[in-house]
């Protein structure tokens, strides 16, 4: 715990200096950002869009959009939340096109294409992974998106209403809805495994 502190507290200042020299235009700090951000943003936008290449497209608009607006981020507000409501934005417009699902209702659960993985990713995840994940595309969006954030994304509650611009005891209970949903389905899967 210390250790994690310490490094927060190391990374802040290169986070902020990196954010001030990107709002005065440095092609630098802007690439020090998007490589600082870059996996935990394309992992997000995979969750929320159950597509890699639709992921890849937005990854990019987002960066192009972060390049834009630069200049009106208000250094009070934690980046990574405004990083994130941007990458949202765009990835709801993208499922609003594609008339899928809706973010904002828990009742339409997200049923992705159903697709054999490569080799290669079978011999790399190990089956608890692909459980997990499963279980995880299963929930409906509003909750995917919250327990993606807050878990693989590592973001305070705080952080995710202000992302979501929902209130905090929304985000709770999202947050409290969709893990006790990940526990049936990951529980009914392993109980239909146990039955001869």
């Amino acid at each position: 715990m210390i250790s994690a502190a310490i490094m927060e507290w190391e990374r802040a200042p290169a986070v902020d200096d990196e954010l001030d020299r990107a709002r005065r235009r440095d092609p630098d700090a802007l690439t020090a950002l998007l490589m600082r951000y870059q996996h935990r943003l394309y992992r997000y936008l995979v969750r929320m869009v159950h597509d890699p290449a639709a992921a890849e497209d937005l990854f990019q608009q987002t960066w192009l959009r972060v390049i834009e607006k630069i200049g009106r981020y208000d250094p009070r507000r934690s980046f990574e939340a405004w990083l994130f409501t941007v990458a949202r934005n765009l990835a709801i417009d993208h499922l609003r096109r594609q008339r899928t699902e809706s973010l904002d209702d828990p009742g339409s659960p997200a049923r992705p294409p159903v697709s054999n993985p490569d080799a290669l990713e079978r011999c790399l995840a190990d089956e608890q992974v692909r459980t997990l994940q499963a279980a995880l595309a299963e929930l409906p969006g509003v909750y995917r998106e919250t327990v993606s954030l807050r878990f693989e994304q590592d973001l305070k509650l705080e952080e995710i209403a202000e992302v979501v611009e929902a209130p905090l005891s929304t985000v709770k209970s999202r947050l409290r809805r969709g893990l006790e949903a990940l526990r049936q389905k990951l529980g009914a899967g392993f109980d239909r495994e146990d039955r001869p």
